[in-house]
């Protein structure tokens, strides 16, 4: 079902699903034992745009952890479980605002059950996370190995596991990092699943890769309405990831805000360091919060008229650039000048 019509759950104080806007989410990779160094991540992901955090939780001195990174945070967070039901029943007493986990390794039922009346006792989500290298045997053999049908079974028996003891307030994930299989599996369990689901190609591999697997797969789910919760998974600084979901989101227009960058791919009537000033003006901008597009060019023959659909923008010359507004020439600046002439414009936008 689209975006609007999934139920609402709240994760701390961000809201997803029922048409709430899509939530960034990223993943810590400190050890979560270490709170210094959770904390000071975190922090730096906050501050990227990171709406929601998922801390692995693989020891119960994890679990405990969590009470004093929560003091330090201001984002809602998420234990991520696997295998132990204590660790996720130390995680909930302990301030986590979801849990995550796979009732399929978490234990027999009495430990599922177990798991579920704390998060009902303290009334936070939990996210029912299947991977297609998860799969259990006889889906296995009843599709014939790993299919998008098979992933989407197996979430839903999950969920109406949890469902038959009692409690709904659950967010739902598949992943695979076959990206057709994921968005295959996505548009089969959207028709039939109540729950706000969390989208994210796994193990999607590099910066590089990972960027581009990751931007199909989403950009096609998303586009049809369906997610309301993402994460793109890098293997990388987790940084990385925030700017690029927040990309993906724009791109799509399904968020708005903070300046974007274009810029023209360079040919050989560039006379200036474009690729380097493209980078600069990327960085210096991340930290401006105006809602329009900077236009970046390398040459006066096709500048100006290649930035008229940007607000503001620069061409580059011979060691000299010209600044640009809705394609119009306002003045020409040496081009160690550039930057600091675009950065003083754009901090007196509104003036």
């Amino acid at each position: 079902m689209a975006r609007e019509d999934t139920k609402v759950i709240q994760i701390g104080t961000v809201k997803i699903g029922g048409g709430n806007p899509v939530a960034i989410q990223s993943m810590t990779n400190t050890k979560t034992e270490d709170v210094e160094a959770t904390v000071q991540q975190i922090l730096a992901l906050e501050a990227a745009g990171c709406q929601i955090i998922r801390c692995a939780v693989p020891t119960m001195e994890a679990a405990e952890a969590i009470r004093e990174i929560k003091k330090r945070i201001h984002i809602p967070l998420v234990a991520d479980i696997h295998f132990d039901y204590r660790l996720a029943i130390a995680a909930i007493e302990n301030g986590a605002d979801k849990i995550r986990i796979n009732p399929g390794n978490i234990g027999d039922r009495s430990r599922v059950q177990a798991v579920v009346d704390k998060a009902k006792e303290y009334n936070i989500p939990i996210r029912v996370g299947v991977n297609s290298g998860s799969l259990e045997k006889p889906l296995l053999e009843k599709y014939g190995g790993v299919t998008a049908e098979g992933i989407v079974e197996s979430a839903m028996d999950k969920v109406r596991l949890i469902e038959e003891m009692g409690y709904d307030n659950l967010v739902v994930s598949i992943k695979s990092s076959d990206v057709l299989m994921c968005v295959k599996a996505h548009e089969l369990i959207a028709k039939q699943c109540p729950y706000p689901l969390h989208v994210g190609i796994t193990e999607s591999g590099t910066v590089l890769s990972g960027n581009i697997k990751s931007s199909v797969g989403l950009g096609i789910i998303l586009y049809q309405g369906i997610g309301d919760t993402i994460r793109v998974s890098l293997t990388g600084d987790p940084l990385e990831e925030i700017k690029s979901a927040k990309l993906i989101l724009k791109t799509l227009g399904l968020r708005k805000g903070g300046i974007e960058v274009v810029s023209c791919p360079t040919c050989g009537r560039t006379k200036i360091d474009l690729i380097g000033l493209a980078n600069q003006v990327e960085n210096m901008v991340a930290d401006i919060p105006l809602d329009i597009k900077v236009a970046v060019m390398g040459c006066v023959v096709n500048g100006p008229g290649e930035a008229k659909e940007a607000d503001i923008g620069i061409a580059g010359g011979i060691g000299e650039g010209l600044l640009i507004k809705k394609g119009e020439i306002i003045k020409k600046v040496k081009e160690e000048q550039l930057l600091s002439v675009l950065r003083e414009e754009l901090l007196n936008w509104n003036e």
